[in-house]
Formats: C-alpha cells, structure tokens, sequence
C-alpha cells in the first residue's frame, strides 16, 4: 500500500488553499476539493458580495453551497496518511528574502498568510488554524503579511499600541497612558484611524480631483499641440509656395534686367562700330589725299604743279561730330542704382516682414500664462536694458549716458534727415523692439514727463498716446493722467520720481508701477498688441529721462 501510494500524485489530495493534506475533504459543484475549514474562511470572505466562488476555477455559486464532507476522499486520505505519506509543500511556498516567514515553522520557513496583530505574530496556513477554531484566538486581528510587526510594539513595555495621543502625534501602549502620557488627550489607534481615513478619503478626492482636471488639460495641451504642428506645417507650405513665387519673379526679373541690359548694349556697341568704321575710312581717304598732296608739293616743274593743282578735289566734311563724349563705364550706372535701390526696399520689407513673423513664431499661446509677478525682484527677473534710438530723436533732444538719457534743450541738435525722427514733439523710441515678457524703469527729472510705449509706424508728427499705435503715462510732479487713442484717464496713487513699466506682449498686458521703496500698481492695461512695441519718452520743457541700467 505505501508502495502504490508513493506512486500518485501526492498533490491531487492537497488543498490548494492551505497547501497541506486533505483535512475534512469537501468537494464544490465544480468538482475541486478542499478542507472543509479553509473553504469556509474563503466564504467568509465573500459574505459581503454574497457570490461565492470556487479558488480554483472561480465558478460562482449562489446561494452559499451547503458544504457536506467527502466520505470517499476522506477514506482515501486517512489511508495515505496511515501509509505515511504527507504532501510535501511546493517549492514556491516557502519564504524567499522577500517574503514574510512563518513564525512558529522549524527549520526550513513556510509563507505567511497572515499577520497577527494581536499576538503579534505571523503565521503560515498551517499554523493560523488555531485563530479560526480556538474562541478566544478568533478575536485576534488579523491582517496581509507583515514585516513590521515589531514597529507596533511599545519599545518601553512590549506591549502592543493601541492608544493614539493626540498631544504628541504618536501610537503607545496602554501603560504609556500612565506615565510619561498621563493627562494626554489620547484615544483607541482605531478612532483615530477612522478619523484620519476620512482625512485621507478627502485628501484622495482631492488628488483624484486634480488628477481628472489635469488630465484634461494634458488633452487641451495635446489638442494644442496638434493645432500647433498642423498651423506650422501648413504655414510652412505656403511660406514655401509664396518665396518659390517671390523667387521666381526675382529670377524673372534679373533675367529681363540681362536681358535689356545686354540688348542696350548690342545697341550701343553698334553704333559706336559704325561710326568708327566711318572715321576709319575717312582716315583711309585722307592719308591718301594726303599722299598725292606731298606729291605735288615736291614737283620741280612750276608748269606741271599748276596744272596738277587744279584736279585735287576739295576735302568733304567728317561724318562725324568734332567732339565726341566718352563716358567710360558710366552707361548703365542707372541700372544699377535702380536695382540697389529695389534691393534697399526689399531689405527693409522683409527686415519688418521678419520681426512681425519672429514675433507671430516665437509667441505660440500654449494655454499655460505665468502670473504677473508679485515683488520688484520678480519683475528684475524680466529686466531689459533699454538704449534710445537717435534717428527718432526730436532735434532739440540730447542723448548722453550711452544713449540711456535724454534731455530738452533750447537749441536744435544737428541731426541728419531721417524718416524714422519726430518732428513736432519732443520725444524719442527705443532701437529694441520689446516682445514676451519684458520690464524696465525710468528715472525722471523736471517738470514731468510722459513714459510711453509705442508701435514702430507711429506717425512722426503725433504725441503719445493721442492715437491707436501709442499707449502713455502721464507724469506731473502732482498727479498721472493716462493716455490712449487721445483718451485721458486720471491715475491715482503716490507720486515717484521713478517708474517701473512690466510688458507681457503675448498676453496683451502693460502696467505702470510707482517705484520707491515699495512697488505701487498705478495703471493696468488690457488689450491685443498686434505689433512689436518699443519703449519712448515725451519731454516737458526743462526736463529730462534715463531709463535704468538694471542688469
């Protein structure tokens, strides 16, 4: 009999829940077996779903299958086990480095399945039968696997934590509640734990929450994202479309410029041929006439010279006139001027095209807009040295100080003509164009001054802030006024001999700020920049303006 019973399958009479022979064998509708006191601790479980399930195959049953034991198996069992045969646990049961091991198992260690909180202790399925039939043992808490279990005993008494105080924030035992946590606020580690589980379910609501708002903004930024390439993709095709067209009638143009040049040339060089070949001639002629004049001239005979003379025929006029004006290298220095000048234009055509395009590239809104920031340092951070472009320069102002002040005067500066230059106020532009996020300060002197941003085609002859182009700040020694398409607005707040301008272009914002030992938010503007802005400065008379050197 131990012979044959060496020869089966020793794991078809173990129980795939406890991994150990067949105790009070029960068979499920399935047709798998099990001790009767594993499969019932397996349904407790699953009380709460009221669906019960076999381990193996998980086929649900319902209702709860009434467990009857298997009189056959259990034969069957009692008589291997008389044979002494034992089902040896597999390999993949015992306790690995990782795993928590069983603490009552001699030599080699079984899994825990369970942790006892109470005892404390862990336990494999073997050694946990205990805390399901003994009475008092099923009052334990039992819990997955631990390998903290020490950290949840007091280190003064050994006992285990169940108290929590309040007053410290920490878990002790119930003897710690009579010495050094006597007359603390202390409650069971249980309420405590309900408490901070509703704490934590909010905290979790909380994450999910953003977790969800985030998510739909990771899909606008997508959706942003996509837009972006298709606009750049498509900007591209047609930027190429339209310079391929630009290029073409450039080369078009050069040809027909080649073309008329050289047929220009093919012209003159004919007529100058023809008439040389004419000069030629007549010299052929002349020295000829020449020759036979010589010859008379040496005649001794009186008699035959005077009747020779007659017969020479009168010198006919040149076909050509008696001065002829030669302009070396200088026929088609008209052409090239007209193309220098075509070249000029299409420079600064597309040096303006450039920087609107710069502007358009560089500034993609992707949804996420930094604040306006809080502090001056914050502002520093997006500080910009602004120097004064001296072909906008009213004539009666004087630039000093690398071109970073200015200053009225009485007398007209010799400036030269220029089309960029103002010519009715006395006020003056930046050479940077200002885009993103920039900040600077004027210092003012004087009887006031206006602190102005502007777009590069203002006309010449306009002041600050009486049309569309220009938006400016009044400053009095008393009082601001705040102007904008020849709109006044009156500011409020201290007055400072120093004024801070912060730009975010792309958002279309522009504040003024009183600068002193404070930061004061005079005015705030906001609208849609269409265009790069540059800083500028009208001047009262006997005043004067430097724009900050921050970084």
């Amino acid at each position: 009999m131990a012979e044959s019973a060496s020869q089966l399958d020793q794991g078809k009479f173990s129980c795939s829940i406890c991994l150990d022979i067949l105790k009070d064998p029960v068979t499920v509708p399935c047709g798998h077996s099990y001790c009767m006191n594993c499969l019932k601790v397996h349904w407790d479980g699953e009380d709460q779903r009221k669906i019960y399930s076999c381990p193996q195959c998980r086929k649900e049953f319902i209702p709860r299958p009434v467990l009857e034991k298997n009189i056959m198996l259990a034969v069957l069992v009692e008589e291997l086990k008389k044979a002494g045969i034992q089902a040896a646990p597999a390999d993949h049961c015992y306790a690995g480095p990782e795993d928590v091991a069983c603490d009552v198992c001699t030599g080699r260690k079984l899994k825990a399945v369970k942790s006892c909180l109470s005892c404390p202790a862990s336990y494999c399925e073997n050694h946990l039968h205990p805390h399901h039939e003994v009475p008092g043992l099923k009052k334990h808490k039992l819990v997955d696997p631990s390998k903290k279990l020490q950290e949840i005993i007091c280190s003064r008494h050994d006992e285990v934590m169940k108290i929590f105080c309040r007053t410290d924030q920490q878990c002790i035992c119930y003897l710690c509640t009579m010495d050094e946590h006597k007359g603390h606020e202390t409650v069971p580690a249980a309420a405590e734990r309900t408490e901070k589980q509703k704490e934590l379910q909010e905290r979790r609501q909380q994450i999910q929450q953003r977790i969800q708002d985030q998510e739909k903004d990771v899909k606008l930024l997508q959706q942003e994202v996509e837009a972006i390439n298709g606009s750049a993709d498509k900007a591209v095709e047609e930027s190429e479309r339209i310079f391929s067209d630009l290029i073409r009638l450039i080369l078009k143009r050069r040809s027909d410029v080649k073309q008329q040049i050289r047929s220009q040339q093919e012209t003159e060089v004919s007529r100058v041929k023809e008439l040389q070949v004419k000069l030629e001639q007549e010299i052929t002629e002349l020295k000829r006439k020449d020759a036979e004049l010589e010859k008379l001239s040496i005649t001794e005979d009186h008699t035959q010279f005077l009747q020779n003379y007659p017969s020479l025929s009168a010198l006919s006029e040149s076909t050509h006139s008696s001065s002829i004006n030669i302009r070396p290298l200088k026929y088609f220095e008209n052409v090239t001027a007209a193309v220098s000048e075509l070249r000029e234009k299409m420079q600064d055509i597309l040096r303006d095209t450039g920087t609107n395009i710069h502007l358009t590239v560089t500034e993609v809104d992707v949804l996420l807009s930094e604040p306006e920031p809080m502090t001056r340092a914050g502002f520093l951070k997006y500080s910009q040295e602004i120097t004064l472009d001296i072909n906008t320069a009213h004539r009666k102002l004087y630039l000093s100080e690398g071109n970073r002040k200015v200053k009225l005067i009485n007398q007209q500066k010799f400036y030269p003509n220029h089309p960029g230059r103002f010519t009715h106020y006395n006020q003056v532009l930046s050479k940077e164009s200002l885009t993103g996020r920039v900040y600077w300060e004027v210092e003012w002197r004087g009887k006031g001054v206006y602190v102005a941003v502007s777009y590069k085609n203002i006309s010449k002859d306009e002041l600050f802030g009486f049309n569309n182009k220009s938006w400016s700040l009044d400053c009095e020694n008393k009082s601001y006024t705040f102007h904008h398409n020849s709109i006044e607005t009156s500011v409020p707040g201290p007055v400072s001999s120093r004024i801070g301008v912060y730009l975010n272009h792309r958002a279309g914002i522009l504040s003024f700020y009183s600068v002193s030992e404070t930061m004061t938010l005079l005015h705030r503007v906001q609208t849609t920049f269409t265009q790069p802005l540059y800083a500028g400065v009208f001047l009262y008379v006997e005043s004067s303006a430097e724009f900050v050197k921050l970084i």
